[in-house]
């Protein structure tokens, strides 16, 4: 006969009767044995059954707190995209508003970006200068993404060239007087030029009274405009649109569509040579009339001018700084400020370049030309006094304050800052654009790229006053 003795953990141990005192007596010390042997195990082992035991636990949900569960967690991605999504549209509508808001600033005039602070006199050494045309630079421009310079001569030549390598890109060589209706491009000095907002089309006008179109990115010939009785001393695209304004010494303007091939219309008014022309986004010009000593404002649509007086001598060169402000120069050295709500300047700076000649016989430098950069505070003027002269407009435009000289030796017959404003490019010739009063024969007729330097500080912040 056995017994059976049902041990822990479901074991079951057969004890022979014969044995079972003998068990009995050692029983306490079996079961001790027993029991310490299934119970009592090793920290580690112990620790990991445990674990194992938690992670059951853990697993085990049912099917309704799954559901529920990975509903808590879809809800909370959509919840965290919608977030993301909120902070993207109101990082654009602020970026919208303020890009419109700067749009109706730069409108009413009133944009003014103060930079002139910040800007630094640049490494002389840093100065690049590119050779190319034979006679004196009479005018220039830069491309809208600031990659290109277009320039041209009195050799009757253009050149396109790249900003950063300094090379060449497309040469449009000048023809001999004569050759007008065998050669493909100018025969005459070239006085003036544009590029249109876009980059679209290039317009020169020469002494010949010819206008004539270009393709920007090819440098291939589109058209021929005719009408002036005179040379052709200023062209500007409105911005935004292909419409051409021109300006010549026959006194009048004319408006131009280029995009259809088109003259528009001719306004008259001055009653001299006009020496310069500007315009930007208002369907508007301004004019520089030489001698006849008024700046004009042309309101196209209604046909009508606004007359400006407050030079003494030939207004040669003239540049909007925004929509209602404006700069001029002439050739008693001066350097005036204008707003389009006031008949005379807001500020003028005589001897601008300081003077010349034999003591007693004292002369002015004369304003060869201006620039402004932008909507905003800066303005760059040129001379044949040996420096290209920075100046910081005053709050309201009510001073013109000197800030540095660029050492650059000969005429400097154009002047045009970057559209990002990090560099300003110079026409350099032996003699002035318009003629050959003087001949500075140590200067070199070149195009000179200045880099432009501010302070670590300096952001170009737009102001909403002016």
């Amino acid at each position: 006969m056995c017994r059976q003795d049902v041990l822990k953990e479901g074991f079951v141990l057969e004890v022979p009767d014969a044995e079972e005192k003998s068990w009995q007596k050692a029983g306490l010390k079996l079961n001790e044995e027993i029991s310490s042997d299934s119970d009592t195990e090793s920290p580690t082992f112990g620790g990991k059954r445990k674990k194992d035991n938690e992670a059951e636990e853990e697993i085990e949900e049912t099917a309704q707190e799954k559901k529920l569960r990975l509903a808590k967690l879809y809800l909370e991605q959509l919840r965290q995209q919608e977030e993301e999504k909120a902070e993207e549209v109101a990082l654009e509508k602020d970026l919208v508003a303020g890009r419109l808001k700067e749009d109706v600033l730069e409108q009413k005039g009133k944009l003014q970006r103060l930079i002139a602070k910040d800007l630094q006199p640049p490494d002389t050494a840093a100065i690049r200068v590119l050779r190319g045309h034979q006679l004196p630079i009479t005018c220039l421009v830069i491309s809208p993404d600031d990659k290109c310079i277009f320039s041209a001569a009195k050799d009757c030549s253009i050149i396109k060239w790249d900003v950063e390598s300094g090379k060449k890109l497309h040469v449009i060589p000048g023809g001999k007087k004569g050759t007008e209706a065998q050669h493909i491009g100018h025969t005459a000095h070239i006085l003036a030029m544009a590029i249109s907002s876009d980059g679209k089309y290039l317009a020169t006008g020469d002494r010949n009274k010819l206008i004539m179109i270009w393709d920007a990115v090819t440098c291939k010939h589109l058209y021929k405009f005719t009408g002036h009785r005179d040379a052709v001393t200023g062209l500007s695209f409105q911005k935004g649109t292909h419409q051409l304004y021109s300006a010549s010494h026959d006194r009048s303007v004319k408006v131009w569509n280029v995009a259809e091939n088109a003259y528009v219309e001719t306004l008259f008014g001055h009653q001299d040579a006009i020496t310069g022309l500007d315009s930007l986004s208002r369907e508007c010009c301004v004019t520089s009339g030489g001698r006849d000593g008024t700046v004009r404002v042309w309101k196209i649509p209604e046909e009508s001018q606004l007359v400006f007086y407050g030079h003494q001598g030939s207004i040669d060169c003239i540049q909007l700084i925004n929509e209602e402000h404006m700069v001029s120069g002439a050739d008693d050295g001066s350097v005036a400020l204008w707003g389009l709500s006031k008949k005379k300047p807001l500020t003028t700076v005589r001897q601008a370049h300081g003077n010349h000649g034999t003591q007693g016989l004292e002369q002015p430098y004369w304003i060869s030309s201006v620039a402004t950069l932008l909507n905003s505070d800066v303005v760059a003027t040129g001379s044949h006094s040996a420096s290209v002269r920075l100046w910081k407009c005053g709050e309201g435009f009510r001073r013109l304050e000197p800030l540095f000289d660029i050492p650059l030796i000969g005429f400097v017959n154009s002047l045009k800052f970057s559209n990002a404003g990090d560099f300003l490019v110079v026409g350099i010739g032996q003699e002035h654009r318009l003629g050959r009063w003087w001949r500075i024969r140590e200067a070199k007729n070149s195009i000179c790229v200045v880099p432009l330097q501010r302070t670590a500080a300096g952001c170009a912040q737009p102001a909403d006053g002016s």
